[in-house]
């Protein structure tokens, strides 16, 4: 316990120390979230996650998994603008270990590139405007054992990203998560320690293209951004428990702590860290169905008359599990911000074994 603290301190102080070679927002496509089940919940599942999806939320909690399991979503983001896609395969190695590989894309398409609207003698053609797209993926492989101790598992995450836009830049990066979970009959308890290597990406910028942009306007976008990101590390603490309420019905509920090392409008915000709830409700009917609710990303907002104002992101959603497939959708609120902007988000989960 005392080297957990230990490394726990000289985490904080790398962060400090080196804040000004870390990104505020790095690959936040990454933290978008899997699985309609736990976007109902408003994302509080770190304690509770269970199944081939734990390899995004915790990766410890793939150590439930009895049988090979697929998972399967998709969310149109931004009236459509925007499209996520998720799929996940998970395989028990033996009884105390999981293996898991999943791969995510987030994409904006068809987006106008104008840099040679206007050409040489300063005419406009319509015609020279082209089309492009900005695409994040990530490929990640998660390991899950239990420990000695009942009901205590750890995970680990290993992801590769690759991020293009257009064929003006690209990167690779790579990055590893850390999960452990424990367990009892009524109480469940969380830790998922998100980019605990500071994901590192590396850009490659297009040098001809960027050299259309830094001759437009003079005096303007004459340097290259800097090309290495390394994303600060998020820690997400989460406490849930079981409530049995009759022979048919029971509710999980589950309040979790999210934590980023950087000043953000989450409701506690330093210049060390920046902490926000969420809570997330599943009321189950046997195994059978499920309903959910959930707030998350909690933010206060200064008004032009300097007062402030708390704002949530609503979640809401239900599911159904027919013969080994669990058909799982929510109404997120995606936008936040107090805003009105919801995202459907539907995914499925099979139990493989069942269809051999």
């Amino acid at each position: 316990m005392k080297k957990l603290y230990l490394s726990f301190f000289i985490l904080l102080g790398v962060i400090n120390a080196q804040s000004q070679v870390f990104r505020k927002f790095s690959n936040e496509f990454l933290n978008l979230g899997v699985g309609a089940d736990a976007f109902a919940m408003g994302k509080a599942v770190v304690a509770s996650t269970k199944g081939v999806n734990s390899g995004y939320w915790n990766p410890a909690g793939l150590v439930d998994i009895k049988e090979t399991e697929a998972s399967l979503m998709h969310a149109a983001y931004f009236q459509g603008i925007a499209n996520y896609d998720f799929a996940a395969y998970a395989i028990p190695i033996n009884r105390s270990s999981t293996l898991a590989f999943y791969a995510l894309r987030f994409g904006v398409d068809d987006i106008l590139n104008t840099t040679e609207l206007i050409d040489n003698q300063g005419n406009i053609d319509f015609n020279r405007i082209s089309l492009f797209s900005a695409t994040d993926y990530a490929f990640n492989m998660a390991y899950a054992k239990k420990l000695n101790k009942k009901g205590l598992s750890i995970g680990f995450n290993a992801k590769v990203i690759r991020r293009i836009i257009g064929k003006f830049a690209n990167a690779w990066g790579f990055g590893l998560d850390f999960g452990l979970q424990y367990r009892s009959e009524k109480y469940n308890f969380g830790l998922m320690l998100r980019d605990a290597s500071s994901t590192f990406n590396a850009w490659t910028i297009n040098q001809t293209e960027f050299d259309k942009i830094s001759a437009a306007i003079p005096g303007q976008n004459q340097e290259l951004p800097q090309t290495v990101e390394l994303s600060v590390p998020k820690i997400q603490l989460g406490f849930a428990r079981n409530f049995k309420i009759n022979y048919d019905f029971s509710l999980l509920a589950e309040a979790d702590i999210n934590i980023r090392f950087k000043r953000t409008n989450d409701l506690i915000s330093t210049a060390l860290l920046s902490m926000g709830p969420s809570l997330g409700f599943e009321l189950n009917f046997q195994d059978l169905a499920f309903l959910r609710a959930g707030v998350t990303n909690f933010q206060s907002h200064k008004n032009f008359d300097n007062s402030k104002t708390t704002i949530v992101e609503p979640n809401i959603g239900l599911g159904f599990i027919i013969k080994g497939i669990q058909i799982d959708y929510a109404l997120s609120n995606i936008g936040g911000s107090g805003g009105t902007l919801f995202s459907n988000v539907f995914s499925v989960k099979i139990a493989l074994s069942k269809y051999r």
